[in-house]
């Protein structure tokens, strides 16, 4: 059976595919698995840790194809196996391991390793405003302290807390979670969605700020006062 873990990177995701399984089916599950997680794999681009598969260029063209197909791009490959080594490079894929993390952000606006032990696993703290440009994507909560400026974007399995202005975009739940929620300190974003749920946000200048959170009610996002 293949098991398919996530882990945030300074850029994309890295996905390891673990398992005895033939290439194939470990392929197989890998697209299975980028499918049911809904639109939280879309526009990403990931590093993909086979361990000791062996990959020819082949099998490395056919795998870019169907992530193709799902809006992922292939940018690193990595492995034991010298010859998936020779194959991945041979398709101008990095073969070393990316930087990870996603928080927090540091005065240039780079974002260094997360620390999962001080962390956990099932939320990441960013501290720093989010310029244009930059995409926060993460399997549990996000958590924003600074502004989400406008071009940029937060993707997050769980909720989104922006202790902050949100003018970016802002995907909760992207797996497909209804319950989840954003929640920010002056929210007017450019677009929010909570699952499968979209609303665009009303940059109206003469309102007042005040704290807002989000949510799905009857088909629909809602939302009121916070706290």
């Amino acid at each position: 059976m293949t098991q398919v873990l996530i882990k945030g990177l300074r850029e994309g995701l890295l996905v390891t595919v673990n398992g005895s399984d033939t290439w194939q089916e470990i392929e197989a599950a890998l697209v299975a698995h980028i499918e049911k997680q809904g639109d939280f794999f879309r526009g990403a681009q990931i590093a993909l840790q086979v361990g000791d598969h062996i990959l020819d260029r082949e099998d490395i063209r056919k795998l870019q194809e169907k992530l193709a197909k799902h809006d992922v791009r292939l940018s690193a490959l990595l492995g034991t196996s010298p010859d998936t080594i020779r194959a991945a490079r041979r398709m101008e894929l990095d073969t070393d391991m990316p930087e990870t993390g996603e928080q927090p952000l540091t005065e240039d606006g780079e974002l260094p390793p997360i620390d999962n032990n001080e962390y956990g696993s099932s939320g990441v703290l960013v501290k720093g405003t989010l310029r244009s440009g930059k995409v926060i994507r993460h399997m549990g909560h996000v958590v924003v302290i600074g502004d989400v400026n406008p071009g940029s974007q937060i993707i997050a399995g769980g909720d989104v807390l922006v202790w902050g202005k949100l003018r970016g975009t802002v995907h909760a739940g992207a797996q497909g979670d209804t319950e989840a929620m954003v929640c920010a300190l002056d929210m007017r974003p450019t677009q929010l969605r909570i699952a499968n749920f979209v609303a665009i946000g009303q940059n109206d200048r003469n309102a007042r700020p005040s704290p807002e959170i989000a949510f799905v009610r009857d088909d629909q996002i809602v939302a009121e006062e916070w706290g």
